[in-house]
């Protein structure tokens, strides 16, 4: 049996197709901590992190906190294992040659990408579980300083800092002309909530997108002062926000469009595309 047809089975069985569902709505349900940390932030009423490991601690800390993040760790589990199988899916496309083998190969990084996330927050979510804890923003700052130290280091971290201003900028973009529709099967959805999911859609990915600038802007900032404190992640674009003119306003604009691409997951997991 070839990859592609082993990686068509997986990505068709039953289990893993409801587990990584279970996945799209712990996501969906990240992102809406996060907003709601956010707001905190925003209005003073909050001391945590304004990001995945806030998210994280904050769940971590109510009732029944700890059965809620194995949950969520298992489910991303699933779905970065999905996006795992999509990755040999187009395995077979690079044989090709013109806008198959460009489609292949773009659709392998974007898979290969969504599977990274959705592991590493994973992990994240099973290590509070277990008792444990980490920070996001001080994870990035070690991680920083230990590619200076590497030969060449600032210039690598000012490259990982143009790519990700360049996938903020892909959210945008992806938010603005609707390309998310193209990643869930609304075929059974009512008009009203295919109106629905567009323009939670549209709101969230603008919003993530422009927080994605923002952190690839402070990790730029890192790389020229070669100092990798400022590379502070999603928390840090936060606060940035928060300093800006309005900056209040702003910030809650954000968590808005935050929340609205949380709730939008949990339509993801209701239309799961199925390829």
């Amino acid at each position: 049996m070839s990859a592609q047809q082993t990686a068509d089975r997986v990505g068709r069985s039953d289990a893993l197709e409801h587990l990584a569902r279970v996945g799209l709505v712990a996501y969906g349900v990240v992102h809406l901590l996060i907003a709601w940390l956010a707001l905190q932030l925003a209005w003073g009423g909050g001391g945590g992190s304004a990001d995945q490991s806030g998210a994280l601690q904050t769940l971590a800390g109510e009732p029944f906190g700890t059965p809620l993040l194995w949950v969520l760790g298992l489910g991303l589990v699933a779905l970065a294992l999905w996006q795992a199988a999509e990755v040999l899916r187009y395995v077979g496309g690079l044989s090709g040659s013109g806008d198959a083998r460009k489609k292949a190969v773009v659709g392998m990084v974007k898979s290969v990408a969504k599977a990274v996330v959705y592991a590493a927050l994973a992990v994240s979510a099973l290590r509070f579980a277990t008792g444990g804890s980490s920070s996001s923003s001080g994870q990035q700052q070690q991680t920083t300083s230990g590619v200076f130290a590497l030969p060449g280091g600032r210039f690598l971290v000012g490259i990982a800092a143009l790519v990700v201003i360049t996938l903020g900028g892909y959210q945008v973009v992806k938010g603005v002309r609707k390309k998310f529709l193209e990643e869930i099967d609304t075929s059974q959805a009512s008009p009203a909530q295919l109106r629905v999911v567009t323009r939670l859609g549209q709101i969230g990915f603008v919003a993530k997108g422009a927080a994605f600038v923002v952190v690839g802007a402070l990790l730029g900032y890192a790389a020229i002062t070669f100092d990798p404190s400022k590379a502070t992640g999603l928390d840090g674009a936060m606060h940035t926000v928060l300093q800006a003119p309005f900056g209040r306003w702003l910030l809650s604009l954000v968590a808005v469009g935050i929340a609205a691409f949380g709730v939008f997951c949990f339509f993801r997991a209701r239309y799961p595309q199925r390829t």
